[in-house]
């Protein structure tokens, strides 16, 4: 179990280095790879900060624009995603600082629509149709929690990242992610029941 343990680690060490490697020789087919691999949780992302498609479309296209200006930066001490989701974040209060200058929670309380995330597959009309009562309770609910709480479960449950690579993402302290974590499930709990039931 060690041994297949080690080789994982191993395994995912060797991808971040070339992964590395290629941003910094501006690889194109290494490029066109990451993009079809995140570019779905990449938008989704975006989406759950600007609460705009057009928006989290336009700061998609520039997060990868910078990927390939500043890849040289990304080291492959982290996953590829923890690095991805902090330049992409960036560019979100960047944005929003040339719009208006606000804190970051009064940014991204625009309450335009629930979200649906990006389709990757072909799922049945009733999948479909699930998913998207689900998305609008989940969203519905979302809407309701502080936008630090809103970020941190989005990175934590949809995006699945580790609380260490949240703290790495958002520039906070474990223990603060930990607490916007705890806190935005507690805020979400009367709607998680709902689902549940």
């Amino acid at each position: 179990m060690q041994a297949t343990t080690c080789y994982f680690v191993n395994v995912m060490a060797d991808e971040r280095t070339e992964i590395a490697q290629g941003l910094r020789r501006r690889d194109p087919d290494l490029l066109d790879r990451l993009i079809e691999q995140y570019q779905h949780r990449l938008l989704r992302y975006l989406m759950s900060l600007t609460r705009n498609r057009a928006t989290a479309e336009d700061l998609f296209q520039e997060t990868w624009i910078r990927v390939l200006e500043r890849g040289h930066q990304y080291d492959g001490k982290h996953e590829f995603s923890t690095w991805l989701f902090s330049v992409s974040r960036h560019l979100v209060i960047d944005f929003f600082r040339r719009k208006q200058p606000a804190s970051l929670d009064a940014l991204l309380e625009d309450k335009d629509k629930p979200m649906a995330p990006p389709a990757s597959e072909d799922p049945s009309a009733f999948e479909i149709l699930a998913q998207r009562e689900l998305s609008e309770r989940i969203a519905a609910g979302l809407d309701r929690v502080a936008s630090e709480y809103r970020e941190a479960l989005v990175l934590r449950f949809q995006e699945g990242l580790s609380l260490d690579e949240i703290a790495v993402v958002t520039g906070a302290p474990l223990g603060t992610v930990k607490s916007r974590v705890y806190r935005g499930l507690s805020a979400l709990q009367p709607w998680l029941k709902g689902i549940q039931a």
